[in-house]
């Protein structure tokens, strides 16, 4: 089904928490997980270079399937060579589906058993969007790991139309399965389950998803609004029902609880815009909290970030200057930021998979969640 580099490496098993650490092998390199991947939403992660990128440790990154179709084109990227080279990124990639942005972005979309019919966000064309056309888009992207197209329902939606939507993406499912084999892609195909927060529903999808053998599987529809708890609760259900041998996916997810949460019940992948999204609106992560350097109380504060940060961005610049950049519309403000909260995110898997080694995963939760002011679940 997929080339046979692409493989799940278990390492470790936490005797404290039950996480895992583990080394996911991709044609284009390996990477250890639990992961954060920065997201590259369109071929870029934002204000960095692919070399700065790297340099802070990401060993994946992941890039949006439904803003390079409308801009540039998948027929642009093919022709640079791919993703990778397009955009010089040379370890894996993973793109999304697309289905996502079309819910969330578009207005007046359709969805019927063929796809999803919306307008351009840009402007306002017409476009269908079908389980083939998302493959095929993936393929000319060229990217390691590619996704199904799913539907991403509210949360607060109904049973019964829950349970509709999730049949509908595992016939989906079925649909990009065939277009993947005809396309002869040597490309790792995962599968999405959903169910909302019904537990049958979500016990359903998962036990339906895993049928089809597939090189990875990934979690959708959490994180899109209803209470942690119950993300929890849907996590401690699905997650035990996936092949421990094939690598699991938490999609837009990417809040230092839920990436400690996440990986302390075995998820293995995770991604979300929130560190280059805070970067931009001047907020940044601290081993204390967030922290919105932008504000006025920060003007004449002359030391780091984060004290306890070892970061590029900590090292050599203050509180005040950043904050001098960022109220006069500096781009290398957002450039710092942006470093800064990246770094903090990779920097917090590292500790993760490190916990995990040395079978202490919960007290590392305690103890930073005291620090930083969450409380545990």
């Amino acid at each position: 089904m997929t080339d046979n580099t692409f493989r799940y490496e278990l390492i470790h098993t936490c005797s404290q928490s039950g996480a895992r650490r583990g080394i996911l092998h991709t044609p284009r390199g390996s990477f250890e997980t639990p992961a954060f991947m920065p997201v590259g939403t369109q071929a870029t992660v934002k204000t960095m270079t692919p070399e700065e990128v790297s340099s802070l440790g990401a060993g994946i990154i992941l890039a949006n399937t439904y803003h390079l179709w409308m801009r540039p084109g998948p027929e642009i990227v093919a022709a640079a060579g791919g993703l990778h080279k397009f955009m010089n990124w040379p370890r894996p990639i993973l793109t999304d589906s697309g289905g996502f942005q079309v819910f969330s972005l578009s207005d007046g979309r359709e969805i019927t058993e063929r796809g999803v019919s919306f307008c351009s966000h840009l402007d306002g064309s017409e476009h269908e969007l079908t389980p083939e056309l998302a493959i095929d888009i993936q393929t000319a992207l060229g990217a390691d790991i590619i996704m199904q197209l799913d539907e991403c329902a509210d949360w607060k939606e109904s049973e019964d139309y829950i349970r509709s939507s999730s049949r509908r993406t595992l016939r989906w499912l079925e649909r990009c399965l065939r277009q993947h084999q005809l396309n002869n892609s040597s490309q790792a195909l995962f599968g999405i389950v959903q169910g909302g927060v019904y537990e049958g529903l979500r016990r359903l999808s998962a036990e339906q998803t895993v049928s089809f053998d597939l090189p990875g599987y990934a979690i959708g529809g959490l994180s899109v609004g209803e209470p942690a708890e119950l993300m929890y609760r849907m996590l401690d259900i699905v997650l035990p029902l996936l092949p421990a041998h094939k690598p699991r996916y938490l999609m837009g997810v990417g809040s230092p609880d839920y990436l400690i949460e996440g990986s302390i019940r075995g998820v293995d992948m995770f991604d979300c815009v929130l560190p280059t999204r805070l970067g931009r609106n001047g907020t940044v992560l601290t081993s204390e909290g967030y922290l919105t350097v932008r504000n006025a109380t920060y003007a004449e504060d002359y030391t780091p970030l984060d004290s306890s940060c070892n970061c590029y961005v900590c090292a050599h610049y203050t509180r005040a200057y950043i904050r001098h950049l960022i109220k006069a519309n500096e781009i290398l403000g957002l450039r710092l930021t942006t470093w800064h909260n990246l770094y903090f995110l990779l920097n917090l898997m590292r500790q993760v998979r490190e916990a995990i080694s040395n079978n202490e995963l919960l007290d590392f939760r305690s103890e930073f969640f005291s620090r930083f002011g969450y409380e545990s679940v």
